[in-house]
């Protein structure tokens, strides 16, 4: 992955992004063709609302001149560690549905580029004490900022077996739905809290079918994530920032990973808002704030996923503000 800069400059933009701890920490997916779709100008202003190991940020910066500056958003303190040492660059400790409010703190008003990584980065995954994943036992949390909000433990310990349903089918699309809400509920009837990953297996387990059992129980992993962190309310909050704060001819890059949210960034492409509502003006002509880049959704290629098969339903959305 061999990029010659305006410079005459030949970098290896993944050497780039893994540098330091984001190898460890997170591998960027659709890297090249992400930071393509940025389209950046060495001395522009971006945001990367979704920094983690600071893969895709690194690559960003490469890009840069003495001019240029990025700031990076996670809302998750331990991003904190992977921070790039560089005047051009800042940290921002929060949530990127704020972004434009963040960003005026800052004093920045408009930007060039904005980019969002929204997978799970692989350190979430693999430290089990953050109980987002059903491959070891740990206190059921999942809270992306453990600083604040309610874990899934908190969740499951008050809600309704409606509100645990819909969690479930809408944002698991698991057709068990309403029988595994019907199990946590019964559970914490009986004094029996669902505190631990290993007790949310023991109950929802019955519900799946051996030969789905690894796809299903990360639809249920997925849906409680979803719930806990309010993944959706924050995507929705963050286009809309984005909208206002791109400048025209600034670049939105967005990399998706499951039907829910790719179906909420392709509606907002089209139309500027999520709903996918068209507006046209007085002459019928459609009125909309962005133009796409790739009318087809970009995805890894089979290097790709043979190199990181975390990066297998990626997908990547580009558009440029009008």
């Amino acid at each position: 992955m061999i990029e010659i800069l305006s410079n005459g400059l030949r970098i290896n933009l993944l050497s780039v992004a893994m540098s330091d701890q984001s190898i460890v920490y997170h591998i960027p997916a659709l890297l090249e063709e992400s930071i393509a779709g940025l389209n950046i100008v060495p001395d522009g202003t971006y945001v990367d609302v979704t920094f983690g190991g600071g893969g895709h940020s690194r690559a960003v910066m490469s890009h840069l001149g003495k001019g240029g500056r990025l700031y990076g958003f996670d809302q998750d303190m331990d991003a904190y560690a992977n921070r790039i040492d560089d005047p051009r660059f800042t940290f921002v400790h929060g949530n990127f549905a704020y972004l434009k409010n963040f960003l005026r703190y800052y004093g920045v008003e408009e930007a060039d580029g904005i980019i969002a990584d929204l997978g799970v980065s692989f350190h979430h995954f693999d430290d089990a004490s953050r109980g987002f994943s059903f491959r070891a036992d740990a206190p059921l949390d999942m809270r992306m900022n453990r600083e604040g909000g309610r874990s899934a433990a908190d969740l499951l310990a008050d809600a309704t077996e409606e509100q645990i349903a819909d969690w479930l089918f809408n944002y698991g699309e698991l057709k068990q739905a309403r029988r595994m809400a019907g199990a946590i509920v019964k559970s914490r009837a009986a004094g029996v809290p669902v505190g631990t990953v290993g007790r949310l297996l023991d109950i929802v387990k019955p519900y799946i079918k051996p030969s789905q059992e690894k796809k299903e129980l990360a639809q249920v992993f997925q849906a409680l994530r979803i719930a806990v962190n309010d993944e959706l309310g924050a995507l929705r909050s963050m286009l809309a920032g984005a909208l206002q704060v791109l400048r025209p001819g600034g670049r939105l890059v967005v990399i998706t990973y499951h039907s829910l949210e790719d179906r909420l960034v392709k509606n907002f492409i089209k139309s500027g808002n999520v709903e996918g509502k068209i507006e046209k003006d007085f002459y019928g002509r459609v009125s909309a704030p962005f133009k796409a880049v790739n009318n087809k959704v970009i995805q890894p290629g089979e290097d790709e996923v043979e190199r990181n098969p975390r990066s297998r339903s990626a997908k990547l959305r580009i558009a440029e503000k009008i």
